[in-house]
């Protein structure tokens, strides 16, 4: 099915675009929700004009969305879980922790569908993309540390952020487990 694009969609193309798409991705998802309709000769010929208009729109959400581009690029996230001698944790850091602590610490609205990350299972440095527009893609990195290693140039609290921008979190349990060790101590 060949569909001409109304929107810009996510790894499919921006608005103007003309598309060839399965036929039930077309008529189930793309047809309702408005992203597009069929690619009939009435419809090519308004192609320049959705396109001029999108592109104006788009300049102006990039524009709106670039201060908290800016805030996101330099973001460092921590946490703290248990892992086995391996180095494989015992659990995984999903992209809801990622996006609940970057909603946490910077006070965004984020959800998990705007963060591109595998779930970690490995202790160690990771990159999580956040899709703010097609156009602004942000890249944060996530560290994992063992439970009970000392975290590499890190202060103990939460930080809500330093001069270069970057951010420090431990997760709520493994900081609450921490607490708890040293009044042990």
């Amino acid at each position: 099915m060949k569909v001409m694009l109304l929107k810009d969609v996510y790894k499919l193309g921006h608005a103007g675009d003309v598309k060839k798409v399965a036929d039930g991705y077309g008529r189930n998802f793309l047809l309702p929700q408005g992203l597009a309709v069929l690619a009939t000769p009435g419809a090519l010929k308004t192609v320049e004009k959705i396109r001029e208009k999108a592109a104006i729109e788009r300049a102006n959400l990039n524009k709106e969305m670039g201060g908290l581009a800016e805030r996101l690029a330099g973001v460092e996230l921590q946490f703290v879980s248990k892992a086995g001698e391996t180095g494989k944790l015992y659990g995984s850091i999903t992209s809801q922790m990622v996006v609940d602590e970057l909603n946490k610490v910077l006070g965004t609205t984020l959800n998990r569908h705007q963060v591109e990350i595998e779930p970690i299972r490995t202790l160690g440095e990771h990159i999580a993309i956040i899709h703010l527009t097609v156009d602004l893609n942000p890249r944060i990195k996530v560290m994992v540390y063992r439970e009970g290693e000392a975290i590499k140039s890190a202060p103990k609290k939460e930080t809500p952020a330093k001069a270069d921008g970057s951010v420090e979190v431990k997760n709520e349990a493994a900081s609450a487990a921490e607490e708890a060790k040293e009044s042990a101590e």
